[in-house]
C-alpha cells in the first residue's frame, strides 16, 4: 500500500490528494494506530517507515483533520462533498451528537444527496438499508417529512445545506481527549480553530480563546495552558490538565500546534535551527500550507477542475463551479483508494518523544487572516453573505448578451470567501444592487438561497456579438486622419455623447418616473428640471455641431473642402461663450442637490421613490452623482483645449480660437470651483450615509470626508477585516454584510481631537501595524500593504491636525453606544451582529434592497483604500470610446462600447445603449503593455490583470491609447497627497 517508505508523510498525504484531485487537501490529515495502539496522526516531515512500523498490518485513514468555522469557507465541491461524509460517518459514531430534530434534518440533506427527490417509497426502503445514526427508527417519520422539502435540491446544494446546519452544532468537528484537572474531575479536552475547549461529557464547559493563550507544554502526563495577564478573568495564570500516558499528553499538545498554525498564521512556520551541542524540547512543527494560503491558493485559480464521481449517490455530478461545460472525454478519477475513508477511529491519541515540551503562542503569531463573516443557510430566505463575492471561475469569461433567451444551468451554492477576496470581477449593471433582468445568461455561481445573481456577476456580452475581424479593423483604421488634434477633437464627441446620456437620466428618465408619483414636492420638481432641461437642450446641439464637423475632418462629406474644416478650435469657442449664458442654472445645482437630500431626509415616501429609480438599469451611478455632471463637464472642457493649446504651433491657424477658448472656460471653472468641491464632499457624505448603519448626524456643516478603507482591528478574537471611514473630525470603524440590506454596522467611533498615531509592528508581530490611541480607546490595526499603511497614517495625520486646530472634541455620531466601546474584543459586538442575521431573515421582504457593489464593498472585497483626493482626480479622468476587447484564452476581438467613470469600466454594446451590460472596478487591477510572450502582436493594447483575471483591450490610435492609459492608471494607482497637491496646483481654476 505505501511504496516509499523512507520518504515523509507529506509525500503519501499528497498523492492521496493527488488521487483524488483534492485542491484543498490541506484540511484532511492521514492517521493510523501505532505501535502502543494509540490512533495518531501521520507526521508529515517525519519518514514514514519510523512512524508505521508494520505496514501490512496498518489500516491508514484519510479523514478531515482541520474544520473551519465556515463551510463556506471551502471554495471547491469535492472538498465539501468529502466534508459532508466525515459528517455522515461522525454521525454514525456517535461523534456529532445533536437533539432528534437535528439529527433527522441532517440524515434527510444525506438521503436527497444519494437518491434526489423524495418518493417515500423509495426513502422508507432506503432508510432500511442504511444506517445513519443509532436508533434511526424512531427518526423516520421527521426524516422522511423533511426529505419532502428538498424537491429539486442537487447533491452539490445538500452537501452545503448538511454542512450549513452540521456547523452550529456543539460538537462539530471535536475530537475529545479524556482528561483530569487539579482536582481529579474527569473531564474531555479538545482543540478547535478557536482555541482549547474543556467539556464535561458532551457538554462544553470552558474555552480558551488562542487569543488568550501564551504558551502551550507539556511535562509527561501534565498538559499546561498559560495565559496571558488578565485582571477582569477569575484564573490561575497556568491551567494544568493530566492525561492518561505521555504519549497521549503529546499527540493532544500536537494537535492544539497545528490547530493553532493552521488558522492563526499567514504561512508556514520555518524550522528552528538545530542546536550545536544538545537538544532540549520537541523539534515538532506544523508543517503545510495555513488556511490563509490555501484560501488564497484556490483564490487565484491556477489549478483545473476536474469532474468526480459521488460513490454513495445515485445522482450524476461533476464540479459545478465551473461555467464552461465538462469536456465528454474528460478523465473522471474515482472517490475510491486503498486509504479507508476514517472509519470509526478514535481520537488521535498520542506519540513517542522527547520531555518536557512547549509551544510558545507569542502576541507576534496573531497575525491571523482575517476571519470570514457568518453566512446564511441557503434554505434561511436571506442572501447567504459570502454569495457577493461568487465569481465566474474560468479564465475566459465569456458576455452574455441581454437580448438572448437565459439556458437554464446548473446552480450550485456559492463559494466565495469574503475576506480580501479578489474575484470582484465584472459587476452588475447596476451599481446600486438592483435587479438583473430574467432573461439573462448568468454565471452559475449563485447564491443557493434565493438562485439569484450576485451583485458582483455581471452578464456581458457574447463574445460572437459585435465582433470585428482584424482585417475590418486594419481597413477602417487607414481612412482615419492621422493628426493627433483630430483625436483629441473625436474625444470631444466621444465623452459629450456620455455626457448628453448623463443629463436624459435626470431629464428624461427621473423626470418621467416623477411625473408618475406625486411623492416630490411642485418646488423641488420645477428646481431642478428646470435648471437641467436647458442644459440638456443646448448640449443636445453642441453634439451635433461636433459630430458634423468631424464628419468633415474624416472627409465623409464636403471632401473638397477638407482643408478649411480640419480644425475643431471655432466649434468649441462658439459653444463654450453659449455655456457662459448658461452659468444661472450651473448656480442652482447645489440647492437643487441639496434640496433633493432635505426632501428625501424629510419624506420616507420621496426616500423610497429615489431609493427604486437608483434600482433601475439607466442609473448606474448614485442619482446625486447625475447631478454633478455639468460641472464636471466642464473640467473636462478646460482639460481638452489645455491639450489643444498645447499640442498646436502658436502659428497654426487653430491655435488662436483655441486659446480663446481655453480662456473662456477657465474663467467659469475658476467661478464654479468652490460650489463643486463643496457639492462633491456633501454628496459624497450623502451616499456613505446610504452604507452605513448605527450612526445619526453623518452630514453636518463642516464634516470633511478623507478617506475609506478595509484594515483589520486585532481583538480579543485576532485580527478582524473592518471598514474604516476617515472624517476630519472622527475615524469610524464598521463590520459588514450581516443585514439584508449589505450595510456597514458601525461599530465604534475615534474623535480625532486628542488621538496619536504610530506603527506598532514589531510590537504586536503584525506586518503594517498601527497603534491609534485615542482620549479614551485605543485600538490596533493593520493595513493589507505597506503602501496602504503609509496613505493610512499621511491621511490620519493630517486629519488629526485639523482637528487640533477646530474648537474642540467632536460630538457624538453613534445612534447608540456601540459594544465595541465597552469591551475591548468582539465579543459583544459579534454577537449582535449575529442577531442581526437572524433579524434579517425573518424581515427580508421588508429591507431596502441590497447595496452589494458600491464603492465601500469594491474597497472591502479589494481590501484596500480610497480618499477624497483619490475621488477628485477621478472626476477629472473620465473618458468614453470604441475599444477591442479580448480575454486570456479567446481568440477574437470584441468591440464595446466603454465608459470610464467612479474607477470603474461600463461596457456597453453601442453608444446608443441607455444602460451599460456591465462593469468592471478597477481598483487593485495592475495596468500594464502586454509582453511578447503572450502573443498579441498588435498595436495599442493595454493589459488590465488582478489574480487570474486578465483582459486585453485596443485602442484605434496611439492617443486614444494613451489617454485610456492615462486615465486608467488614475484609478489604479494613487498618487501620493505631496503630488496631487502639487497637480492641483499646476491647474488653477
Amino acid at each position: 500500500m505505501i511504496h516509499e517508505q523512507r520518504a515523509p508523510g507529506k509525500v503519501l498525504l499528497d498523492a492521496v490528494c493527488n488521487h483524488l484531485n483534492l485542491v484543498e487537501g490541506d484540511y484532511f490529515g492521514l492517521e493510523f494506530p501505532d505501535h502502543k495502539k494509540i490512533t495518531v496522526w501521520l507526521d508529515l516531515l517525519k519518514p514514514i517507515v519510523k512512524q508505521i512500523r508494520r505496514p501490512k498490518h496498518v489500516v491508514v485513514k484519510f479523514v478531515v483533520k482541520f474544520f473551519p468555522p465556515d463551510h463556506a469557507q471551502l471554495q471547491e465541491e469535492l472538498t465539501r462533498y468529502l466534508f459532508a461524509l466525515q459528517v455522515k460517518q461522525d454521525l454514525a459514531q456517535g461523534r456529532l451528537t445533536c437533539n432528534e430534530t437535528s439529527a433527522a434534518l441532517l440524515i434527510s440533506h444525506i438521503v436527497q444527496s444519494e437518491i434526489g427527490d423524495f418518493d417515500e417509497t423509495v426513502d422508507r426502503e432506503h432508510l432500511a438499508k442504511n444506517k445513519y445514526i443509532p436508533q434511526q427508527d424512531a427518526l423516520e417519520d421527521k426524516i422522511v417529512e423533511f426529505h419532502h422539502n428538498h424537491m429539486g435540491q442537487t447533491p452539490a446544494e445538500s452537501d452545503f445545506q448538511l454542512l450549513e446546519i452540521a456547523r452550529r452544532l456543539e460538537m462539530y468537528g471535536i475530537r475529545l481527549h479524556p482528561a483530569k484537572d487539579r482536582e481529579g474531575t474527569k473531564i474531555n479536552l479538545a482543540v478547535a480553530n478557536t482555541g482549547i475547549l474543556v467539556f464535561q461529557g458532551f457538554t462544553k464547559i470552558n474555552a480558551f480563546n488562542w487569543a488568550k493563550v501564551r504558551k502551550l507544554s507539556f511535562k509527561r502526563k501534565r498538559f499546561l495552558i498559560k495565559l496571558r495577564p488578565d485582571a477582569n478573568s477569575s484564573y490561575q495564570d497556568t491551567l494544568e490538565f493530566l492525561m492518561a500516558s505521555r504519549d497521549f499528553c503529546k499527540s493532544f499538545w500536537k494537535i492544539c500546534v497545528e490547530h493553532h498554525a493552521f488558522f492563526r498564521l499567514f504561512e508556514e512556520p520555518k524550522p528552528k535551527p538545530k542546536p550545536v551541542l544538545f537538544t532540549r524540547g520537541s523539534s515538532f512543527r506544523f508543517s503545510g500550507r495555513t488556511q490563509k494560503q490555501v484560501l488564497d491558493y484556490v483564490k487565484e485559480g491556477g489549478h483545473k477542475k476536474v469532474p468526480f464521481e459521488r460513490k454513495h449517490s445515485k445522482i450524476q455530478s461533476i464540479r459545478s463551479l465551473s461555467a464552461q461545460p465538462v469536456e465528454q472525454n474528460s478523465e473522471v478519477p474515482k472517490q475510491s483508494s486503498s486509504f479507508t475513508y476514517g472509519d470509526g477511529a478514535d481520537s488521535p491519541g498520542g506519540q513517542s518523544g522527547h520531555q518536557g515540551k512547549e509551544l510558545n503562542i507569542s502576541a507576534e503569531e496573531s497575525g491571523q487572516h482575517r476571519s470570514p463573516s457568518l453566512k446564511k443557510s441557503p434554505k434561511d430566505g436571506g442572501r447567504a453573505d459570502g454569495v457577493v463575492m461568487a465569481m465566474m471561475e474560468e479564465e475566459e469569461e465569456v458576455i452574455k448578451d441581454r437580448t438572448r433567451p437565459s439556458n437554464p444551468q446548473s446552480q450550485q451554492p456559492s463559494t466565495g470567501s469574503l475576506t480580501g477576496s479578489p474575484h470582484l470581477s465584472e459587476l452588475s449593471i447596476n451599481s446600486q444592487g438592483g435587479p438583473t433582468a430574467a432573461n439573462m445568461n448568468l454565471s452559475p455561481n449563485l447564491s443557493p438561497d434565493t438562485k439569484q445573481s450576485s451583485p458582483l456577476v455581471s452578464p456581458l456580452l457574447n463574445d460572437q456579438t459585435c465582433t470585428r475581424t482584424d482585417d475590418e479593423e486594419e481597413v477602417r483604421r487607414k481612412r482615419f486622419p492621422t493628426d493627433k488634434a483630430y483625436f483629441i477633437a473625436k474625444e470631444v464627441s466621444t465623452t459629450e455623447r456620455t455626457y448628453l446620456k448623463d443629463l436624459e437620466v435626470i431629464t428624461s428618465w427621473f423626470q418621467s418616473a416623477v411625473s408618475k408619483d406625486e411623492s416630490m414636492p411642485e418646488t423641488l420638481k420645477s428646481l431642478i428640471f428646470s435648471n437641467f432641461e436647458p442644459l440638456h437642450k443646448f448640449h443636445t446641439n453642441f453634439l451635433k455641431e461636433i459630430e458634423h464637423r468631424l464628419a468633415l475632418w474624416e472627409g465623409r462629406s464636403n471632401a473638397h473642402i477638407k482643408g478649411d474644416y480640419q480644425r475643431i478650435g471655432d466649434v468649441m469657442l462658439k459653444n463654450i461663450q453659449g455655456m457662459k449664458q448658461l452659468t444661472s442654472h450651473l448656480w442652482k445645482h447645489n440647492e437643487a442637490l441639496v434640496e433633493l437630500e432635505n426632501g428625501i431626509k424629510n419624506s420616507r415616501r420621496l426616500e423610497s421613490f429615489c431609493r427604486d429609480f437608483e434600482l433601475q438599469k439607466v442609473c448606474y451611478l448614485p442619482l446625486n452623482t447625475f447631478l454633478l455632471r455639468p460641472l464636471h463637464r466642464l473640467m473636462h472642457y478646460k482639460q481638452i483645449m489645455e491639450r489643444l493649446c498645447k499640442h498646436y504651433p502658436p502659428n497654426h491657424s487653430d491655435f488662436r480660437d483655441c486659446r480663446a477658448a481655453l480662456a473662456e472656460i477657465t474663467e467659469m471653472v475658476a467661478q464654479l470651483h468652490g460650489t463643486m468641491i463643496k457639492m462633491e464632499n456633501f454628496q459624497k457624505l450623502h451616499e456613505l450615509k446610504k452604507d452605513l448603519i448605527g450612526i445619526d448626524n453623518l452630514v453636518i456643516p463642516g464634516r470633511e470626508f478623507i478617506r475609506l478603507g478595509s484594515l483589520s482591528k486585532l481583538s480579543g478574537k485576532g485580527l478582524q477585516q473592518r471598514m474604516f471611514f476617515l472624517f476630519n473630525d472622527v475615524l469610524l470603524y464598521t463590520s459588514r454584510g450581516l443585514t439584508a440590506t449589505n450595510q456597514f454596522k458601525v461599530h465604534g467611533q475615534l474623535p480625532l481631537y486628542g488621538m496619536t498615531i504610530e506603527e506598532s509592528e514589531e510590537e504586536w508581530g503584525v506586518p503594517h501595524c498601527l497603534t491609534l490611541c485615542g482620549q479614551h480607546q485605543s485600538i490596533i490595526v493593520a493595513a493589507s500593504s505597506r503602501i496602504e499603511m503609509e496613505k493610512w497614517i499621511e491621511d490620519i495625520q493630517m486629519a488629526i491636525d485639523l482637528a487640533e486646530k477646530s474648537s474642540g472634541p467632536t460630538p457624538e455620531l453613534l445612534a447608540s453606544s456601540p459594544p465595541e466601546n465597552k469591551s475591548p474584543d468582539d465579543a459583544t459586538a459579534d454577537q449582535e451582529s449575529e442577531d442581526d442575521l437572524s433579524a434579517s431573515r425573518t424581515s427580508l421582504e421588508r429591507q431596502s434592497p441590497h447595496r452589494g457593489n458600491t464603492m465601500v464593498h469594491v474597497c472591502w472585497h479589494r481590501n484596500t483604500s480610497v480618499s477624497m483626493i483619490d475621488f477628485s482626480i477621478a472626476v477629472e479622468n473620465q473618458l468614453s470610446g470604441n475599444l477591442l476587447r479580448k480575454f486570456k484564452n479567446s481568440n477574437g476581438w470584441q468591440k464595446l462600447w466603454v465608459v470610464f467613470t467612479n474607477f470603474c469600466l461600463f461596457f456597453y454594446k453601442s453608444h446608443q445603449d441607455n444602460h451599460p451590460l456591465a462593469s468592471l472596478p478597477l481598483l487593485g487591477y495592475s495596468l500594464t503593455i502586454p509582453s511578447e510572450s503572450e502573443n498579441i502582436h498588435k498595436d495599442y493594447v493595454f493589459k488590465l490583470h488582478f489574480k487570474s483575471h486578465v483582459y486585453y483591450f485596443r485602442a484605434e490610435s496611439e492617443y486614444t491609447f494613451e489617454r485610456w492609459m492615462e486615465v486608467i492608471r488614475s484609478a489604479t494607482t494613487s498618487a501620493s497627497r505631496a503630488c496631487v497637491l502639487s497637480h492641483k496646483e499646476s491647474h488653477v481654476y
